[in-house]
């Protein structure tokens, strides 16, 4: 029972990890096209994806949650392909809580996190 139990532990430790490192990735991507390329999403993407989403705004954050789902949905088929699709959805979600509610916040003043196009 303790082996399992350490077992579970370190997978935690693990995938929280991987979680960090992705978060790191996703958000220098991210920022490079903010501030690199100057794109803003509310500005760039409303006449396309608004229309495609019929106005609502999709975060990177909320198809984290997406794939935390799922990888928790094909945990018992797919446990090595659900640890790194947990780690990835982990990533995600901070990558854009930290965007929105830190570097966007410190950098223009807002958070930017629009629902709506």
């Amino acid at each position: 029972m303790r082996e399992v139990r350490s077992e579970k532990t370190f997978l935690l430790r693990e995938v929280n990890f991987q979680g960090l490192i992705w978060a790191v990735v996703f958000e220098v991507v991210t920022c490079v096209f903010r501030f690199g390329f100057s794109l803003e999403s509310t500005r760039d993407t409303a006449s396309s994806m608004g229309l495609l989403t019929m106005g609502l705004r999709i975060h990177h954050s909320y198809i984290g949650i997406a794939c935390v789902g799922l990888a928790f949905w094909l945990e018992q088929r797919f446990p090595k392909s659900s640890f790194h699709l947990l780690a990835i959805g982990i990533g995600l979600f901070i990558s854009d809580m930290i965007h929105h509610f830190l570097v966007l916040w410190i950098i223009t003043g807002n958070a930017q996190f629009d629902l709506l196009y």
